[in-house]
């Protein structure tokens, strides 16, 4: 008897430390590390209760949904922009609420969405709804206003991720963008022309939409006749920052305003399948077409954001002109009608490794048939440097599979490490600057100029507004081709002040700030 009581209460004692110990574990993993697993665990204790029976009815998704859409509101401090001038920074202004232009000296506001992915206070944005902003704040669901802090930015898809702390917040569940099917239905939600939460319905019109806007401050670095002759006779390639921007927009007529920007995209199902970005309007205002980047996307920039603070990506390595059934441009030796055209192949780049060559047709990738530049551009854009993707590829009528182990910017940006060491020395700017190229210098009309290539938050260029692609002539009246440059014409400041010229494809202008 004592035996078998002893045998019992040993028992009792082995499943109670298992019980605790499993509680404990699940304690301990319960906040997740990605977004994916912070969703997985909210919603496997709060399941989506929609249903969609394929009628136009949206009410159980709108209640869903509407309560972690927020709505974010920015100031900027003065940046010196005058009555009717032309500033270069302000690309994106009028379409998140910014109001149009402002007095010198002015405060500045502006207004956008935001979509909460988890509970303790992760909000996915974009990108030029918080660039910039000296004040970030959220107005949540129920009234309450809290300030959020910028976790990390991304101008290659327009993508921001912000913070606030609180807890317990209703989150938006994720979906799979790659399951959205033309002439599905879509809403909508946020909070255009700065209204309370308003939901719209449409259908998505189209996918894997390219329309410039992202990489419209990576323009003015194409090869010139010029340079291609020179290229053609030396072989040597022009050195420039490569266009890292990516577009696969998910297009669609439910109506976007401004305001919207940022905001939820959500099937009938209530999962988010994308984030709200861009118009495309004569007046400003919705007629019609509106563009959302795909969720797929987004979560591997949210999860590179918590996971290392910026963002990883991998790179193929190729220039390439997508094919159609129109006239050919000068060069392409192919009587293809589909597919990627690879004109250059960068060297020492990831395809090169792989054995890719220029004249190439990229057909398909990892087995997904590919038309046009955003098919492939978003599909790698969810990848990191190390990770490996199957190409499709036809050369001399028959096509083959290559696997390419993906790089890092270094591998196509020759500029990228060396501006990365040159940042310290132009620490009190808080940007980086590469030399103008000729070409650059040609089109511009001008003599002398280095290109912003990247602005620390925080620091001088970034609280001014200064914006990556511009070029700078001349610091203090002295014209500088260099970092160098730079360095020395800084303390040459009058009565204390910087002063700059500076170039861009809308013109040239001055700005000063004081000097640190």
């Amino acid at each position: 008897m004592k035996k078998i009581l002893g045998i019992t209460v040993l028992a009792a004692f082995i499943g109670g430390a298992a019980a605790i110990g499993g509680y404990k574990l699940f304690e301990r993993n319960q906040t997740g590390n990605t977004i994916s697993e912070k969703q997985n665990l909210y919603f496997a204790n709060n399941p989506l209760k929609v249903t969609s029976a394929g009628a136009a009815d949206f009410t159980q998704a709108a209640a869903a949904v509407a309560p972690g859409v927020v709505h974010i509101k920015t100031t900027y401090s003065t940046s010196g922009k005058s009555e009717g001038s032309s500033s270069p920074f302000d690309m994106m202004e009028d379409f998140f609420g910014g109001g149009g232009r402002q007095m010198q000296r002015q405060p500045r506001a502006a207004s956008g969405s935001g979509v909460i992915i988890s509970q303790d206070g992760y909000i996915v944005t974009n990108n030029h709804v918080v660039e910039n902003a000296e004040k970030v704040e959220v107005v949540l669901t129920d009234r309450r206003k809290v300030e959020a802090k910028v976790i990390g930015r991304d101008p290659n898809t327009d993508l921001a991720l912000i913070k606030v702390n609180a807890t317990g917040l209703p989150v938006v569940k994720m979906g799979n963008s790659d399951n959205v099917q033309v002439g599905e239905w879509v809403l909508a939600v946020g909070f255009p022309l700065d209204l309370q939460t308003t939901v719209t319905a449409g259908i998505v019109s189209a996918k894997n939409r390219s329309i410039g806007i992202i990489g419209r401050e990576q323009q003015g670095n194409e090869i010139t006749e010029e340079e291609y002759r020179e290229y053609q006779r030396t072989g040597k390639r022009p050195e420039r920052p490569a266009n890292t921007s990516i577009e696969s927009f998910i297009q669609t007529d439910a109506a976007i305003n401004p305001g919207n920007s940022g905001g939820a995209l959500v099937n009938a199902n209530g999962e988010l399948v994308g984030i709200n970005s861009a118009i495309a309007s004569q007046s400003g205002y919705n007629q019609g077409y509106g563009f959302a980047i795909p969720v797929n996307l987004a979560r591997k920039i949210v999860d590179d954001f918590m996971k290392y603070g910026s963002v990883k990506r991998g790179y193929i390595g190729v220039n390439f002109v997508p094919l159609s059934g129109d006239e050919k441009p000068e060069g392409i030796k192919t009587s293809e009608v589909s597919g990627l055209y690879v004109n250059d192949v960068v060297a020492k780049g990831a395809a090169e490794a792989a054995g890719l060559k220029s004249g190439d047709v990229i057909k398909k990738v990892d087995g997904i048939v590919i038309n046009d530049s955003p098919d492939l551009q978003e599909r790698v854009g969810r990848l990191n440097p190390g990770d490996k993707v199957k190409l499709t590829v036809l050369r001399d009528g028959a096509l083959k599979d290559y696997t390419v182990t993906l790089k890092g910017e270094a591998s196509i940006n020759p500029n990228a490490n060396t501006a990365a060491t040159k940042s310290a020395e132009v620490s009190k700017l808080g940007a980086t600057f590469v030399p103008a190229t000729p070409a650059q210098k040609s089109k511009l009309g001008i003599n002398s100029g280095v290109v912003v290539t990247s602005v620390t938050t925080g620091k001088a260029f970034d609280n001014i507004g200064v914006e990556k692609g511009l070029i700078i002539t001349k610091v203090n009246g002295q014209p500088v081709n260099s970092v160098t440059d730079v360095q020395k014409a800084l303390p040459q400041t009058r009565n204390g002040m910087v002063y700059m010229s500076g170039v861009t494809g809308q013109g040239t202008f001055n700005f000063s700030f004081p000097a640190q």
